[in-house]
């Protein structure tokens, strides 16, 4: 089986978000279990600097790509690295690559991100052939690859090339809200014919979506939760395609939520080396150490007794910042500390640097990203909080039932599948619930955390579960892998 990854990002060498960490753990597991894989993604500044940090070198294939767009050819350069054994083809285009972000500035988005994520899909089509890869399935990612099923059906010269001929097209939506909206003059810059602009097409509102192109033009969608596939076809999470996701949903193979999983061998509370002392399951001296030495370091209060809530987040609405900050005088008063740990809008950042002067000693917030310091989020806190509006599958709370933090988090998404109420479920809870976004039922939810806390015994009954459960890639890997098969089968 014959498999080609085609990404804008990939742990660790290009990550703003959990797509990344898909891609950089799913086609390692996908070739344990007998997969020919290879991923291409961008040669961005950003994965230079990590390769050289790793100490990767890309080799030059000397095999220039050249893709027409916008009515001008535009070359590429293919790079191969070899990444835990997984072989990786970097597209090089510093015109369209070489930038201090992957989508955007603080300004905004890249101005040209319809032709620079153009580049990739076609250009990556360029490489199967010129390498003469011929893929049994095409993997795509958001709506930065989404050309490349448009293109296969639509776009001349590429729609009829019998080199694709056999190959069947994955499209994982990793999060809908993330739709690659342009202008209608798109069609043209990309190729394609103008007659795709109507609302069967890719028209959507007025503008031209990628996502709903590739939805609409590919032979299976994934999302990254099962509950987040059915929660995207309704108008509160479906952002203006849910009609177009439950039509290809009467085909019952179409639309499939597959839960994503971490790489366990990355995280690893036994190995990690960021920690200030590894600890297994079992091991409360360990964890109870991880927790005073990061309250030593954020310069909170070190009283053992205090439970200390965890977050590790983007700082926008979608991660329910807001209901954090506006629940901060009764976190306080229940005897909580929070570490946060993120970057994000402006207005969120102001509003957590003016509690955390109000909070001195029992909040600290740390602007940024740091793995390391994450690392010891996960470790050193007794809770973890995802509060989210939306969370299309979420690894936070995998990250933290690994490393022994109780995730407490909203009902949504794939939230819902990975974390059962103990408030509810004695015997196979572990976590806390809560289902209405708002400030007394989040608060309902620390409230039962916090009295089973005070039970130690019961605590670390809850804490040794956690631990125990099994959120890695190779059962969703195997998912991944019947349905490669039954798409495959389908050709013969």
């Amino acid at each position: 089986m014959k498999v080609l990854f085609i990404s804008p990002e990939m742990e660790p060498l290009a990550k703003v978000g959990g797509l990344a960490d898909v891609v950089g753990a799913l086609p390692k597991e996908l070739q344990n279990l007998g997969c020919d894989v290879r991923v291409i993604i961008p040669l961005y500044n950003q994965v230079k600097e990590n390769l050289q940090s790793l100490k990767l070198k890309a080799k030059n294939l000397r095999k220039e790509i050249i893709v027409c767009l916008d009515w001008l050819p535009f070359k590429g350069d293919v790079m191969e690295a070899t990444l835990n054994g997984l072989t990786l083809y970097l597209l090089k285009n510093d015109n369209f690559f070489n930038r201090e972000q992957i989508y955007s500035t603080p300004k905004g988005d890249y101005q040209d991100n319809d032709l620079r994520f153009a580049f990739l899909s076609l250009g990556a089509l360029e490489i199967a052939k010129a390498l003469d890869f011929k893929p049994d399935i095409i993997h795509c990612h958001d709506w930065q690859t989404a050309l490349i099923p448009i293109s296969l059906k639509w776009r001349r010269h590429v729609k009829d090339d019998p080199f694709f001929s056999g190959s069947k097209i994955v499209f994982t939506i990793h999060n809908i809200s993330y739709q690659g909206l342009f202008p209608r003059e798109m069609l043209e810059k990309l190729g394609l014919p103008l007659y795709l602009f109507t609302p069967q097409g890719i028209e959507f509102y007025g503008k031209a979506s990628l996502l709903k192109g590739g939805i609409i033009y590919s032979d299976t969608v994934t999302t990254v939760s099962p509950n987040y596939a059915q929660e995207i076809k309704t108008p509160e999470y479906g952002n203006g395609l849910d009609g177009v996701l439950r039509l290809i949903s009467q085909d019952s193979n179409k639309l499939v939520g597959i839960l994503n999983g971490v790489d366990y061998e990355a995280w690893n509370p036994k190995t990690d080396n960021s920690l200030y002392l590894n600890y297994g399951n079992g091991d409360v001296n360990g964890k109870l150490k991880n927790k005073i030495e990061l309250q030593k370091e954020l310069g909170l209060n070190t009283e053992e007794e205090k439970p200390l809530l965890g977050m590790v987040s983007r700082l926008t609405e979608q991660k329910g910042i807001d209901l954090v900050v506006e629940t901060l005088p009764q976190i306080s008063d229940l005897g909580f500390q929070l570490a946060i740990l993120g970057s994000g809008e402006e207005k969120y950042v102001r509003m957590l640097d003016i509690a955390k002067q109000r909070y001195k000693g029992n909040l600290s917030v740390v602007f940024g990203f740091h793995d390391e310091f994450a690392r010891r989020i996960y470790a050193g806190s007794d809770m973890f909080l995802m509060p989210s509006r939306f969370e299309p599958c979420g690894l936070g709370q995998m990250i933290a039932l690994r490393y022994g933090s109780i995730p407490v988090v909203r009902g949504t998404g794939g939230l819902l599948d990975s974390i059962r109420d103990y408030s509810f479920d004695r015997k196979n809870g572990n976590g806390f619930v809560f289902h209405d976004f708002s400030k007394v039922s989040f608060l309902d939810a620390l409230t039962r955390a916090l009295l089973v806390y005070e039970n130690r015994r019961e605590w670390m009954g809850l804490m040794e579960r956690a631990m125990q459960e099994d959120f890695s890639w190779k059962r969703s890997s195997e998912r991944y892998l019947e349905l490669y098969k039954r798409l495959k089968g389908s050709n013969q």
